[in-house]
C-alpha cells in the first residue's frame, strides 16, 4: 500500500492531497453520523457525505496515477489537476453543508438557497464531466509510454466513465434517482439502493468505477498473457470492457423499467 501511495504522490501531489484531504473528511462525517439522529430521505444526513468522501478519494487517486501515464501535455495538466480537486472538493463541501442543515443536497429545490445549491453541484459535476472527457482526448491524442493492453483499458475505462457521467444528467432529468416510487424508501445498508424501485444510481456507480477495474484488468492481462500475441492481449481487455459496458447498460435498463437491484 506504501508503495501503491508512493507513487499515486510522484504522480500528482496535488491529487494526492486532495484525496488525504477527502479521507480526512470522511473521518469527520463517521464522527458527526452517531451523535445525529435527524433522517434524510430515510437515512442519516451524514451518510451521503461519507459515500462521496470515499469515493472521491479513490477517484482523485485514480486521476493522479493516469495523470503520471501521459507524457508532457502542458496545461492541460493543470486545468485537469486543479480542476478535479475544486470540483469534487466543492462537491463534498455543499453536500456537507446540507447534511449539517438536514435537509436533502440532491433534487431539493424548496427554496431559493437549496435549488442554489443543488444547481452549482450540478455545475460542478458538468465540468467535471468536461475534463474527463479532456483526459480521454490526451490518452487517445498522446503517444503513452506504457503496454498498448494497459492505454486501451485507460481509454476504455474514460469511455464508460463518461458514459456513466451522461447516465448521471438522466438522474437529474428524471429528479430522482428511483424509478417507478418516490425516493427515501427501504434501501441497501449504507448504499442505500432502493429494493423495493429502480435505482439509477446502481448503473452510475458501476460506470463510474470502470475508472479503477479497467484499466487494473489491463495491468493483468498485459502481466499474465506478456508473452501471448499482442491480438490476444488487446481481445482480453477487449472483451473486459465490452462485459463492463454490458452490466452497465443491464443495470441501466432495469433500472429504467423500476426493477431493484436486489429485493430485501
Amino acid at each position: 500500500m506504501s508503495e501503491l501511495l508512493g507513487r499515486i504522490r510522484r504522480s500528482d501531489k496535488v491529487l494526492y492531497f486532495c484525496g488525504w484531504t477527502h479521507l480526512f473528511l470522511l473521518c469527520l462525517f463517521l464522527l458527526a453520523a452517531p451523535w445525529d439522529d435527524r433522517l434524510v430521505t430515510n437515512i442519516n444526513p451524514w451518510i451521503k457525505p461519507m459515500k462521496f468522501a470515499l469515493s472521491i478519494t479513490i477517484y482523485s487517486w485514480t486521476v493522479a496515477l493516469l495523470l503520471g501515464m501521459l507524457p508532457d501535455i502542458g496545461r492541460a495538466r493543470g486545468l485537469i489537476r486543479w480542476g478535479v480537486a475544486g470540483t469534487m472538493t466543492g462537491e463534498v463541501l455543499l453536500i456537507a453543508l446540507q447534511a449539517a442543515r438536514g435537509v436533502p443536497s440532491h433534487f431539493n429545490v424548496q427554496t431559493p438557497f437549496d435549488a442554489q445549491v443543488f444547481g452549482l453541484m450540478g455545475l460542478l459535476i458538468l465540468v467535471n464531466t468536461l475534463l474527463g472527457a479532456l483526459l480521454l482526448f490526451e490518452f487517445l491524442w498522446q503517444e503513452v509510454s506504457h503496454p498498448r493492453p494497459v492505454v486501451m483499458g485507460v481509454r476504455l475505462a474514460l469511455f464508460v466513465f463518461l458514459l456513466a457521467s451522461l447516465e448521471g444528467m438522466i438522474i437529474v432529468l428524471n429528479q430522482a434517482h428511483s424509478v417507478g416510487g418516490p425516493d427515501g424508501g427501504p434501501g441497501l445498508p449504507f448504499l442505500d439502493w432502493s429494493t423495493q424501485y429502480g435505482d439509477l444510481r446502481v448503473a452510475h456507480a458501476w460506470g463510474l468505477h470502470s475508472l479503477q477495474a479497467l484499466p487494473l484488468a489491463a495491468h493483468l492481462v498485459s502481466r499474465r498473457l506478456g508473452g501471448r500475441p499482442l491480438a490476444i492481449q488487446l481481445g482480453a481487455v477487449a472483451a473486459v470492457g465490452l462485459f463492463w459496458i454490458g452490466v452497465f447498460l443491464f443495470l441501466f435498463n432495469r433500472a429504467m423499467t423500476g426493477r431493484p437491484l436486489i429485493t430485501l
